[in-house]
């Protein structure tokens, strides 16, 4: 049996972007943005809440990066790089450093690696890595 590990995404709702913040065991990893709430509407609403697998998907564009298989109506749901939610996001989570606005962020790329050293991590010890968005 796989050690099972939850990775938790408390979210903020604006009508710009939706912004949020991932905790692993009661701490703070990196902030979060991704579009506004629209009835998880494809390519213009973040995905809804709920407890999701996480998996490694390799992309041409993106090269290897956490994905988010089984999202009901949705398909290439990634955690990527990204500081403008509505300019560089269709429907997919940007870790962010600090967070500057609805749907807005700074140093992505920076958080990118935070969260995914620790989640590759996880991996490597064969867990399994869950997201949970609330």
């Amino acid at each position: 049996m796989k050690t099972q590990h939850t990775l938790v995404l408390q979210r903020t709702y604006g009508a710009q972007g939706t912004n949020g913040t991932i905790y692993y065991e009661g701490e703070k990893i990196c902030h979060t943005i991704e579009l506004p709430d629209k009835d998880n509407i494809q390519r213009i609403s973040c995905i809804p809440q709920g407890r999701y697998k996480l998996e490694k998907r390799k992309y041409p564009k993106h090269g290897e990066q956490i994905g988010i298989p089984n999202v009901l109506g949705r398909e290439a749901i990634l955690i990527h790089p990204a500081n403008n939610a509505m300019k560089e996001l269709m429907g997919c989570i940007a870790p962010v450093t600090a967070l500057t606005g609805e749907g807005t962020g700074t140093e992505s790329r920076k958080a990118l690696n935070k969260l995914k050293a620790l989640v590759y991590s996880l991996w490597d010890m064969e867990g399994e890595v869950f997201l949970l968005i609330r």
